[in-house]
């Protein structure tokens, strides 16, 4: 487990933006799934996102914000889509506006205050999306760094924050490598995605599963081996996001590209 000295270290280091090896592209390798299996319990949720099956369309992020308590017109949200366009020259743009609530209405990329650049379909080399969430990762540094146990982690694996319970310290929030946690703005404490556990608990899918018309998105458990998403993270070439922190994200990737953050 890391300690506080060490977390604050490694937070600096994010936060400072100094260089760190990269190894996200690195093909997550399943054996150590197989490995993790033994002495745990009959449930591990993990999440399936295929990229190249997602088309932007909104509905998962509509959907999330809906089934839970986030305010719709707020720029804020559990569940977003970025859009990536690769230019000729080598160039990449991401943009993720209003966390693609609405979908992708225009071909112009949105740079915040910097305004909506026009890129010619002529100079693009390639471009598609990447849906993002809580990684409920096994080694989650959000836990360990909540100084009043409002984070916390479920026997199936899910993390969870208990909002009676956080004192809106924002701990949890820097602690977090994938920068997924946020302040609820109207009950003003840490807020994240948390695979709609108040549905997969009851046997039902999560709302953006629900809600994605492409199959995009899958949520399994781990601990089946005939569970489909299961035997797709097990048998095809999976990656999971910043493999290098050691959080051990629970969220996979098919179709995964070099350029994605």
């Amino acid at each position: 487990m890391m300690n506080r000295r060490e977390f604050c270290k490694k937070a600096m280091i994010v936060v400072g933006g100094i260089a760190l090896p990269l190894a996200a592209l690195e093909v997550f390798n399943p054996k150590r799934l197989q490995a993790e299996k033994e002495g745990r319990g009959k449930v591990r949720w993990a999440f399936l996102v295929d990229t190249q099956k997602c088309v932007g369309c909104g509905f998962c992020v509509k959907a999330c914000k809906i089934e839970n308590e986030i305010p719709y017109d707020a720029n804020v949200t559990r569940t977003w889509v970025e859009r990536y366009v690769i230019t000729r020259d080598g160039t990449t743009h991401i943009d993720s506006p209003k966390g693609a609530r609405d979908g992708f209405t225009t071909m112009k990329i949105d740079q915040n205050k910097e305004g909506m650049l026009d890129i010619s379909s002529a100079d693009i080399e390639k471009a598609f999306f990447v849906p993002k969430l809580c990684n409920q990762c096994d080694n989650p540094p959000c836990v360990q760094v909540c100084p009043v146990g409002a984070t916390y982690q479920t026997a199936d694996g899910v993390v969870l924050v208990d909002r009676t319970w956080c004192i809106g310290c924002g701990y949890c929030i820097m602690g977090c490598p994938y920068s997924v946690r946020f302040f609820h703005p109207v009950y003003h404490v840490a807020e994240k995605c948390n695979f709609c556990y108040h549905r997969i608990s009851q046997g039902m899918k999560t709302a953006c599963v629900d809600a994605c018309p492409f199959g995009a998105r899958r949520i399994g458990n781990l601990r089946d081996p005939d569970d489909p998403v299961t035997k797709i993270i097990m048998t095809e070439r999976v990656n999971v996001l910043k493999e290098e922190y050691g959080t051990k994200p629970q969220v996979f990737y098919l179709g995964f590209s070099k350029e994605v953050k």
